[in-house]
C-alpha cells in the first residue's frame, strides 16, 4: 500500500472534523487523567477500553464513508459492553503474554489484533475471539506494511511533543484515520482473494 496516499486521503477526509474530534479525544484523555483520583485507576482503562476503543472504531469508519457523527456515539460503545470487554482483555492479555518473550513478539501481535474492533464495529454479532482471528486473518502478510504506516508519523509525533501534547490531540485523528483508510483498503483485498486459513489467538504470529 501507498503510506503517502494513505495519508493524503487521512487528511481530506478529516476536513472540518479535526475540532470535533479532538473534543473526542480531549474527553478520552480526560477520563484517562482522572482514573488515578479514584482509588481504581488501575482497573479503570480495563473497563471502559473496549466500549471506547469499539466507538472510536465506528466514528472513524462512519468518517471514512463521509458520514457526520454525534460527540455522545463516544459513549456508544457501552451499550455493548460485555463483548468490549472480553475482546479489550483478551487483545491485552495476549500482547502482554508475547511481550513476556521479547518486545518484538509483543508488538507484532499488536498490530495483529490491531483490526478486532473495526471488525466488531461492523458486526454487532461477532463474538470477540472469532473479531481477533478474523484481524489475524487480514493482516496476515501485512503487518510490516502497518507498522511501516505508523513509523510514518514518527516526525509528526516529535513535533507533537513539542506542543506539550496538544499537537497529539490533532495526531491521534490523523493516525487512527490512517489505520481506518488501511482497514477499509485491507477488508477490500481479503473479500477479492480465496478465504484464508484461521488461527486462533495462540497461533504463530
Amino acid at each position: 500500500m501507498d503510506n503517502e496516499q494513505i495519508r493524503r486521503e487521512a487528511r481530506e477526509l478529516l476536513q472540518n472534523k479535526w475540532g470535533s474530534l479532538v473534543l473526542v479525544w480531549l474527553i478520552l484523555y480526560a477520563i484517562s487523567s482522572l482514573a488515578p483520583m479514584t482509588g481504581i485507576g488501575g482497573i479503570v482503562p480495563l473497563l471502559v477500553g473496549g466500549p471506547f476503543a469499539l466507538a472510536i472504531a465506528t466514528i472513524f469508519l462512519k468518517l471514512t464513508r463521509r458520514e457526520d457523527f454525534r460527540i455522545e456515539e463516544l459513549f456508544d460503545g457501552f451499550k455493548d459492553f460485555s463483548r468490549t470487554l472480553v475482546a479489550y482483555l483478551l487483545v491485552a492479555l495476549y500482547v502482554f503474554l508475547w511481550s513476556l518473550l521479547f518486545i518484538v513478539p509483543g508488538i507484532i501481535a499488536g498490530i495483529g489484533y490491531s483490526m478486532t474492533f473495526y471488525i466488531m464495529a461492523e458486526d454487532p454479532k461477532i463474538d470477540a475471539q472469532v473479531a481477533m482471528r478474523k484481524s489475524k486473518d487480514m493482516m496476515y502478510g501485512h503487518k510490516t506494511e502497518f507498522f511501516m504506516l505508523m513509523l510514518s508519523f514518527i516526525g509528526w509525533f516529535l513535533l507533537a511533543c513539542l506542543t506539550f501534547g496538544i499537537g497529539l490531540l490533532f495526531l491521534s485523528s490523523y493516525t487512527t484515520m490512517a489505520s481506518t483508510i488501511f482497514y477499509q483498503r485491507l477488508k477490500g483485498q481479503t473479500m477479492q482473494q480465496p478465504q484464508q486459513e484461521s488461527f486462533t489467538p495462540t497461533d504463530t504470529l
